[in-house]
């Protein structure tokens, strides 16, 4: 049987010069996932616009990259805040050029430990805006551009915590589930325009904003015991996972959250009370035990 598709695409995926000649954004590109998965589009190829926030990160993170991928695409970067729409536009052309965007990634949000009766209103309001906005901002103004140039794919971050319950993560979970309805719903309607939109969903995740975590070794442990793979995920595992969706290997799929956490989401979310007292403090606790905020 022939190795070849309908599509005339081989069975081979990824590797040297797989995406040669595509135009490639990532936003959130100074450290961990987003670093990682500028690094496996460069490798493969892939012209790349990195940016973040911090000029010294990311000017940091693209002398790094120049090193780990000599040989790949090139390679170039300017500052963006993922929150603000007009930069977002402007970073969207400087990215597509003459030629047209073909990939675009958002690596957005945070959140903390909080029980839910104890949010403070504005922060509960803060977290989904943080995770949602950049999600937003990155399909709308890529997916125009990509329409443009005849299609694309779009690869936003979300997390495990959108698909099942991580007590005392209520924001950050309500976020990372919206962020994967709006890339169903972004997915129905731009495939028309040959644009695909799908989320990766990471699991506890080693990057250079969870390293405290893993310094906290029994709280790993509980993680590791909800995993059939009993190992800690790095930031290469959810780049490759983002590069698959983001390159022609994927072209049937959208609308969908890949799911990479070591099997967690087949068990459940160990329960950190005490991680949330640490964060958030007792007296919280305390007040909300009482029927009270503080």
């Amino acid at each position: 049987m022939s190795t070849i598709d309908a599509a005339g695409m081989g069975n081979r995926i990824g590797g040297p010069g797989s995406l040669a000649g595509k135009r490639a954004l990532v936003i959130g590109a100074s450290s961990g996932i987003g670093l990682a998965t500028a690094e496996t589009l460069l490798a493969d190829g892939a012209d790349v616009l990195i940016c973040a926030r911090d000029e010294a990160r990311l000017e940091a993170a693209a002398d790094g990259l120049r090193k780990a991928a000599p040989d790949g695409g090139a390679l170039s970067s300017r500052t963006c805040d993922g929150m603000d729409g007009a930069q977002v536009k402007e970073t969207v052309a400087e990215a597509a050029g003459e030629s047209g965007l073909d990939i675009a990634i958002s690596v957005p949000g945070g959140g903390n430990y909080c029980p839910v009766l104890g949010y403070d209103d504005e922060e509960f309001s803060a977290t989904i805006d943080l995770n949602v906005r950049p999600t937003y901002l990155m399909i709308k103004y890529a997916g125009l551009a990509m329409v443009k140039s005849g299609g694309g794919s779009i690869v936003v971050t979300s997390s495990t915590a959108a698909e099942f319950s991580s007590p005392f993560l209520a924001a950050y979970c309500a976020a990372k589930a919206a962020c994967d309805q709006l890339v169903r719903v972004a997915a129905d309607e731009v495939g028309q325009h040959g644009i695909r939109v799908n989320s990766v969903r990471p699991g506890l995740t080693r990057t250079g904003a969870t390293d405290m975590m893993f310094e906290n070794r029994p709280m790993i442990e509980a993680f590791l015991a909800e995993q059939p793979i009993r190992k800690d995920g790095h930031a290469s595992d959810i780049g490759r996972a983002i590069r698959f969706l983001a390159g022609p290997e994927s072209a049937w799929i959208t609308g969908q959250s890949l799911t990479v956490d070591g099997g967690h989401t087949i068990r459940k979310f160990p329960w950190l009370e005490d991680v949330a007292k640490s964060v958030a403090g007792e007296e919280l606790f305390d007040a909300i035990a009482r029927g009270e905020t503080p």
